[in-house]
């Protein structure tokens, strides 16, 4: 290696380090006040609280490596230009692009351990994490006995102390309300005077024992006329009540229950949900054109089989629910048993027809079924005798031929036929949106694994070329310079991101177009230094002020000399 990479790389490493290390902690501040009121009062562990904390900065990594990388660029190449440093380099006749190679070296290898971090570790440490989380989440706070507080910490249960002792195991004025027994209308109060209050078989059974009280005990109201109210009055030397603990222990649940989260999926497992997804998708709308298929037989039935089909019984039911769906018609009990033996027979065609189709698709090449179906129907419609038959009459022509009786059944098997049809549309219209979002969401997640591992590389030609423009060294100038491209970088995220959910732009241009507006700009800086040329040109923009001014001068002494 040469003196001038030993030299870039011993001056970039470590404020690489230290900014990292900088980034790390402020993105973990920010993310801790999310679960700060899931994790106070819960009595957790040191240990707990630090492995919360190492699964997090894992899933934070691919976050912080940029921001890590362009201070630290901004810093090398500011101190370097701020000293004269780069100046020499360059009358030396080395490039900046030559200076830069050691820091573009390093955004590489920032961009693999991005790119290995968010597919292979940060979905094992959210899912880890995701489980903990959980597990606090259902755990009750730790048990906390004051005087004169009403306690509800115990299921069912609600106690009062009247006063606690320095050794806080002696009460007095204990006052217990259960209700465990309140969905039967029976209701209990125990009062105590004195009593003690510990803790029983390491820490599992919380044990009170009272002495000198009463328990009184009121149940639901009998009798014929409803009026007896029994009452049982109950005194006591010494009561003892135990409760378990075991609510208020950590539980842990297995992980796998969380394992179908987008941000614990790694990029193969996202790709086969996005494949699975786009076969629901394809599922339901072939559902929902054959069950249109069901009441227009004329209709080209969609055959393409995504998954395993419904068997026979379940078939049958739904054609059963389906006949269920119009009983508010106030039919007769003829029509419905008529209704169901036309379902029957209509499936026993649907079934056979189906068979044939199947047998087509099976014997020739194509779409050989619908081909032939074609040919039978143009040579259908060529006979002679449709030729010379009338023009149709019209539809209330063709109930006219129909006897008044069945005419109120054919307009109620309409009406129910339309109902279902429209219910199962709307139904449709319904999930649809929401299933096609979840695959936008997956889709975006996979490729901004991509996307946050190139802004590394890009962040590099951001940062070094703009401290050899400033000129700056040191943490001030650099992380004020660095926070908004940063920040610039992070409202395009979610605001892509909002554009994906919102379904305006593609998942995969989305998760792309932060990396497509920062590499234009990544290119006129880095020119912009090469060429020795400055951010804002403030000689250009005075000079043009003066032009201005002057310009107008010379129009207002040309006004003075025209006037008579």
């Amino acid at each position: 290696m040469k003196q001038l990479d030993k030299l870039l790389a011993k001056s970039f490493v470590g404020p690489f380090i230290v900014t990292f290390g900088i980034a790390l902690f402020v993105l973990l501040m920010q993310i801790l006040w999310l679960y700060l009121d899931d994790i106070a009062g819960k009595g957790l562990s040191f240990f707990l609280i630090m492995e919360l904390l190492a699964y997090k900065c894992v899933g934070l990594v691919p976050l912080a490596l940029p921001l890590a990388l362009l201070i630290s660029s901004v810093m090398v190449l500011g101190n370097l230009a701020e000293h004269y440093e780069l100046s020499s380099f360059k009358s030396a006749g080395v490039s900046l692009l030559r200076v830069m190679r050691t820091l573009v070296v390093f955004g590489i290898v920032s961009a693999v351990v991005s790119y290995a971090c968010s597919d292979y570790i940060i979905p094992a440490a959210n899912l880890q994490f995701g489980a903990r989380m959980y597990d606090i989440q259902q755990k009750k706070p730790t048990l906390n006995m004051e005087p004169g507080v009403f306690n509800e910490d115990f299921n069912q249960f609600t106690i009062r102390l009247g006063g606690r002792s320095d050794n806080g195991r002696d009460i007095d004025n204990v006052l217990i309300y259960d209700h465990t027994k309140a969905n039967i209308g029976e209701l209990s109060e125990i009062i105590a005077d004195r009593g003690e209050m510990f803790s029983a078989d390491r820490g599992k059974f919380f044990v009170m024992r009272l002495f000198d009280g009463h328990q009184y005990i009121e149940q639901r109201p009998g009798g014929a006329s409803g009026r007896n109210t029994p009452f049982m009055r109950t005194s006591f030397d010494s009561y003892t009540k135990i409760f378990d603990l075991s609510e208020f222990q950590l539980q842990q649940h297995a992980a796998s229950l969380f394992s179908t989260n987008r941000s614990m999926l790694s990029t193969w497992q996202l790709r086969e949900g996005v494949d699975s997804i786009n076969t629901d998708i394809a599922v339901r709308k072939q559902a929902l054109s054959n069950h249109l298929v069901a009441y227009l037989p004329q209709l080209p039935r969609d055959t393409v089989k995504y998954r395993n089909q419904l068997t026979d019984q379940e078939l049958t039911e739904m054609a059963r629910l389906r006949m269920m769906d119009s009983l508010d018609d106030a039919r007769s009990l003829d029509d419905i048993v008529a209704d169901a033996q036309e379902i029957d027979s209509a499936a026993v065609e649907r079934s056979a027809h189906e068979g044939f189709i199947e047998r087509e698709v099976t014997e020739l090449p194509g779409h050989g079924a619908y081909r032939r179906d074609s040919t039978l129907y143009a040579a259908a419609m060529n006979h002679e005798v449709v030729k010379a038959a009338d023009p149709w009459p019209g539809l209330e022509a063709l109930l006219a031929t129909v006897p008044p009786s069945d005419r109120t059944r054919i307009y109620n098997r309409a009406r129910s036929s339309v109902r279902s049809v429209v219910g199962q549309a709307q139904s449709a219209v319904r999930l649809l949106p929401g299933i096609q979002e979840s695959r936008v969401k997956h889709v975006y997640d996979m490729h901004m694994k991509y996307s946050m591992a190139v802004v590394c590389v890009i962040f590099i030609f951001i940062g070094a070329p703009m401290g050899a423009i400033v000129r700056k060294g040191g943490f001030g100038y650099p992380i004020l310079v660095s926070i908004i491209f940063f920040v610039i970088f992070i409202i395009l995220t979610i605001f892509c991101r909002k554009l994906a959910e919102s379904f305006v732009v593609n998942g995969v241009f989305a998760g792309w177009m932060p990396c497509l507006i920062l590499f234009p700009v990544s290119l006129w800086i880095t020119l912009s230094a090469m060429n020795d040329a400055k951010l804002v040109d403030t000689d250009r923009m005075s000079q043009a002020y003066r032009r201005a001014k002057d310009s107008r001068r010379v129009a207002a002494l040309r006004r003075m000399v025209r006037k008579p």
